[in-house]
């Protein structure tokens, strides 16, 4: 291995870091745990005179001893190059292009062609990025991206690592780390902050001080970010498998309250509790029933049942509407029933506005919340027959099972989805249509909003 000390450069340093590289016996990926059409696609492009790599996640997972979701690859060659040698492809992407290689079964290689690290080359702290497709060297491209530990590259040519920015040190010691000026970082792209907790939470990291900092600082930033990407961002944190562990870190750096708003008053008192040592379970209190929650969450989707998305945030909105619509609090008659049916709907409307959650799941979401205190109250004896009998019935009592398990009930085995009618999308006559996220209109390649 060459000896090099550490590099975490600084935006404005132009002299590109020399790598460290680690050989087969220095590292514990083997190629047998590597996809066999990604092993494919690198072959032939090292044929065709190319170089290749297996990149960003795919290197941490192995790494660690996981099976990667994804098997990346960059290569020095172009789009159309790439497309020229594997006929079965097709090119996607408009700020950054890719190539998409098909294989049977629906199997698809991503490759892309090593990127510049352009941000580098921007004036001033506060400039986003252009909307650009150019094309640079190995190192360019490590120091592009976002985190030290998705930053390493696999060279099918030696069977080494290729590491210009610590990672492989990070990974050891446990520690996500943005790489270079950590404030500069996300004040280009504020996303940033939610992926170094996803990463911190999924694989039991801590987070570097200087990484941490800057989320704290900057958490309300977020809001300069398009809701799309927000809420995208969001949904995979939630069906990932580590949201317990997720909102621990979101609650602590302040991030969870700036996704979630209405829990700034609810959870106000928590402090640091989310960490180790905190007050034991508490159905009453707020913080701990969340985790409750989100440990059944995760608990499904480890065993590969997906929670759609209307059943995810109506689990996360529980303690916020028992706290502060008395959800749960009060046995209710018809014609109260449906007020509080429609005051809830109402307070929905105030409470997602910034996470733009489609109509028709604030509907099931009300649904579910409402009929939680009616499944409650017959919970302990045989269901009413006209309860049965109501179209909402299977679905709402998953959702109350789902409950109890959280409250120390018993354990759902199995979760029965109920398909939804497909909603019909229809934009308001007269409201304008919302500029994409590469659109200079926008504000930059991250479609962040210009600050007034």
């Amino acid at each position: 291995m060459t000896q090099k000390q550490r590099v975490n450069p600084e935006p404005e340093e132009f002299e590109l870091p020399e790598p460290l590289i680690f050989s087969r016996s220095e590292h514990p990926i083997s190629r047998k745990n590597i996809d066999r059409e990604a092993l494919k696609v690198m072959h032939r492009l090292r044929d065709a005179g190319f170089s290749a790599y297996l990149v960003g996640g795919g290197v941490r997972d192995l790494f660690l001893g996981k099976t990667p979701k994804d098997f990346d690859i960059s290569t020095d060659a172009r789009p159309g190059q790439i497309q020229s040698i594997f006929k079965n492809s097709r090119v996607i992407g408009r700020r950054f292009r890719l190539v998409q290689v098909f294989f049977r079964g629906g199997k698809i290689v991503e490759v892309s062609t090593l990127r510049c690290r352009g941000e580098y080359d921007l004036n001033g702290q506060d400039e986003v990025l252009a909307s650009n497709n150019t094309f640079g060297t190995l190192p360019e491209d490590a120091l592009r991206r976002d985190l030290t530990i998705n930053a390493l590259f696999y060279d099918i040519e030696n069977f080494t690592i290729i590491d210009y920015v610590g990672g492989v040190q990070d990974l050891k010691d446990g520690i996500v780390r943005l790489i270079g000026n950590a404030e500069r970082r996300i004040i280009r792209d504020p996303v940033r902050m939610i992926r170094a907790i996803r990463h911190a939470a999924r694989a039991d990291f801590t987070i570097d001080d200087e990484t941490w900092q800057a989320i704290k600082k900057y958490k309300n930033n977020l809001a300069l970010c398009p809701v799309s990407r927000i809420r995208d961002e969001l949904l995979k944190d939630l069906k990932g498998g580590a949201a317990r562990s997720w909102m621990r870190f979101a609650h602590d750096c302040g991030i969870f309250t700036v996704l979630f708003p209405c829990y700034e008053k609810v959870l106000e008192n928590r402090g640091d509790c989310g960490k180790a040592g905190g007050p034991s379970a508490d159905k009453d209190d707020p913080y701990k029933e969340l985790q409750g929650l989100l440990a059944v969450i995760d608990r499904l989707s480890g065993e590969g049942q997906i929670l759609p998305e209307h059943l995810l945030f109506a689990l996360l909105l529980i303690p916020w509407a028992r706290k502060e619509m008395g959800l749960l609090g009060k046995d209710r008659q018809k014609g109260e029933v449906y007020t509080f049916s429609r005051n809830l709907r109402a307070r929905l409307d105030e409470i997602l506005a910034h996470l733009n959650i489609a109509r028709l799941t604030k509907e099931n979401i009300t649904s579910l919340l409402v009929n939680l205190a009616v499944f409650e109250r017959h919970g302990r004896g045989k269901w009413p027959k006209w309860l049965m009998q109501k179209s909402y019935f299977q679905e709402c009592l998953e959702f109350y099972r789902l409950y109890q398990e959280a409250c120390g009930g018993e354990k759902v085995e199995t979760v029965k989805i109920v398909p939804l009618p497909p909603a019909i999308k229809k934009r308001p006559s007269g409201k304008p249509s919302r500029a994409p996220v590469f659109s200079s209109a926008r504000g930059g390649i991250f479609g962040l909003k210009k600050k007034q």
